[in-house]
């Protein structure tokens, strides 16, 4: 679940800032962000954040917001498997309203090229060296095979051949491919040494060591461990203190988290 709750954090703080909007259900509001595209059918870990928010509203009702407990949750996923922890800044407020649109034309695509993923980060006050840093989530985690049949069916000079062929015979029998081969569940740097060696396995993924402005960083973190863990932490925080003032000012303390009560 490592690598659905770090995605539920990022997949809220790109919408209207990071105010758990992406927990509100259907049933909650109608312009709920689960039925986005980049979240329906992928998106999970809702009943980790229920629970937990269960268990602190037994302690001290209505005071931790599950917009932090995202960011808690976030942080403590990746230093249990093996990546780097960091203080997170509290005090965030629960959005009343969610958006549907905005998830459809505010989180990354799968397929797009570096230029656009620095453009789309930059807009959320992240830089070129935040997005490569945050795609390292990459590193655990799965994808479904329509996120990247077009990639490994391309015959393309950006892919390695066997690379390919292995996750063409993996689709086949499965519905679910690791984003990293080599070491699925272990946060690490991995997943930039398969980008140096077209393995990729998003086109988001291998676009940003394709003879491009991002090149240099992912070089640096693929040979440095240490120094993308401790990049990651940064930009996670980065990402973390991203508000959309109205949010901000308007925000409540949900005490459920998929509900608006």
């Amino acid at each position: 679940m490592a690598a659905s709750l770090i995605r539920l954090h990022f997949h809220d703080c790109f919408v209207q800032g990071c105010d758990a909007s992406i927990l509100l259900s259907e049933a909650a509001i109608s312009t709920s962000e689960r039925t986005a595209a980049p979240n329906a059918g992928s998106a999970r870990g809702y009943e980790v954040i229920d629970a937990a928010k269960a268990e602190v509203e037994k302690l001290c009702p209505e005071v931790v917001s599950c917009a932090d407990i995202l960011a808690v949750a976030a942080r403590d996923a990746s230093f249990a498997v093996g990546g780097p922890s960091w203080t997170v800044k509290l005090g965030r407020k629960d959005s009343t309203t969610a958006s549907r649109d905005l998830a459809n034309s505010d989180l990354p695509f799968f397929g797009s090229n570096v230029n656009e993923l620095i453009a789309n980060f930059a807009r959320k006050g992240l830089s070129a060296r935040d997005m490569v840093a945050l795609s390292g989530a990459h590193t655990i985690g799965q994808a479904q095979c329509f996120t990247f049949s077009d990639r490994i069916n391309s015959n393309g000079s950006d892919i390695d051949a066997g690379f390919a062929s292995t996750r063409i015979r993996g689709c086949r029998n499965a519905n679910l491919a690791p984003l990293d081969l080599v070491t699925p569940n272990s946060f690490d740097n991995n997943y930039f040494k398969n980008l140096i060696q077209k393995k990729g396995l998003l086109e988001s993924d291998q676009t940003l060591f394709s003879g491009g402005p991002t090149d240099s960083i992912v070089s640096q973190y693929s040979s440095s461990p240490a120094t993308f863990k401790s990049d990651f932490a940064a930009a996670m925080i980065k990402m973390g203190d991203i508000i959309d003032p109205a949010t901000s000012q308007n925000g409540v303390i949900r005490r459920i988290c998929n509900a608006l009560n």
